[in-house]
């Protein structure tokens, strides 16, 4: 949606308070510092291997850390937000760098990849190296309305790239992808902000449905999406990076699960976290906060160790507390 003046803006009223106050106190924290912020030490990864052909009768999804994650899915392969460099920011100072030492599978090691689909521009999660290393093995390219400049600049074939927006729905190899909203904001620096869409994604095909959630405050764009297109199998829910001063566009741990049952989901996995320090909470908070009210609500939800895979419908999914053993 924009707001008359080329701007996207939110379905409801959405707003960071960015204030005196609030950036004094973010100044604060800052300085303060929190030892436990990021892992003591390098956090394991599984190394993932990739058949040459992905089994259509199996769905499944490996993650790779933050929001990066492959969905195999009735013989295709579609990489979701692939942040696959060793810092989220221009300045590494914010962000610092990947809490694992390597990835379960290097850029230059992916065999081609059907499509690559976007959730927005932020620098964690539309990565400029990695986009470049990926470019010529990719298919296809899925992004909201906006972005697809900005891939055709870094030497992605233009004719591969499609923008959307909220609410489109594109059929593609057997599968139906829809763009669906999500509660945040855009832009890669000073000038630019919510000049491009932001959006989460439905993924449905015949054996299986998935929704990601993209990054997002909670909303009641939720429950529209459940309505439209739940139930969902499997659901990939943002759940890091949260502050009570920009709760508008992240969601809090407890709304994570609330928001996995309102798009009417049936397995989540917690994204979002297990990478990068981007926020003032200690990095295991999210996936404990996260587990403990999926407890409470009596939701399946699967933790994954970086590059372990998921396989949907399975009665068989991966709940170690494997954080905890580093603690």
């Amino acid at each position: 949606m924009t707001n008359g003046k080329q701007k996207f803006v939110n379905q409801i009223p959405t707003a960071m308070d960015m204030g005196i106050k609030a950036t004094m106190t973010m100044l604060r924290d800052f300085m303060r510092g929190n030892p436990n912020r990021q892992p003591a030490s390098p956090i394991p990864t599984k190394p993932f291997y990739c058949d040459d052909i992905p089994d259509p009768e199996r769905t499944q999804v490996t993650w790779f850390g933050h929001s990066a994650f492959l969905l195999e899915i009735e013989g295709k392969r579609l990489l979701f937000d692939p942040m696959l460099a060793d810092t989220p920011s221009p300045f590494p100072l914010f962000g610092g760098k990947r809490y694992s030492r390597s990835l379960p599978i290097e850029r230059d090691k992916f065999p081609f990849i059907d499509a690559v689909v976007m959730s927005h521009d932020h620098y964690d999660h539309l990565d400029y190296h990695s986009i470049r290393a990926l470019k010529d093995r990719v298919g296809r390219f899925f992004v909201p309305l906006g972005v697809r400049n900005r891939l055709v600049k870094w030497g992605v074939d233009p004719a591969k790239v499609t923008e959307h927006n909220w609410w489109s729905e594109i059929e593609f190899n057997g599968l139906t992808l829809a763009c669906t909203p999500a509660r945040h904001f855009s832009g890669r620096g000073i000038f630019g902000r919510n000049t491009t869409l932001w959006c989460s994604w439905v993924i449905a095909g015949k054996q299986a449905k998935v929704y990601y959630s993209g990054d997002s405050g909670y909303g009641p764009h939720f429950q529209e999406i459940g309505d439209q297109y739940g139930p969902f199998d499997l659901t990939l829910m943002e759940c890091g990076q949260y502050d009570e001063r920009w709760s508008g566009v992240h969601m809090m741990p407890e709304q994570t699960v609330q928001a996995h049952l309102d798009v009417k989901g049936s397995l989540l996995i917690p994204v979002h976290w297990g990478a990068f320090t981007l926020a003032f909470h200690e990095w295991t908070d999210p996936v404990e906060r996260a587990t403990k009210a999926a407890k409470a609500r009596q939701v399946r939800i699967a933790t994954p160790v970086i590059g372990e895979t998921v396989v949907v419908g399975s009665c068989d999914y991966p709940t170690a507390d494997w954080w905890k053993q580093r603690m």
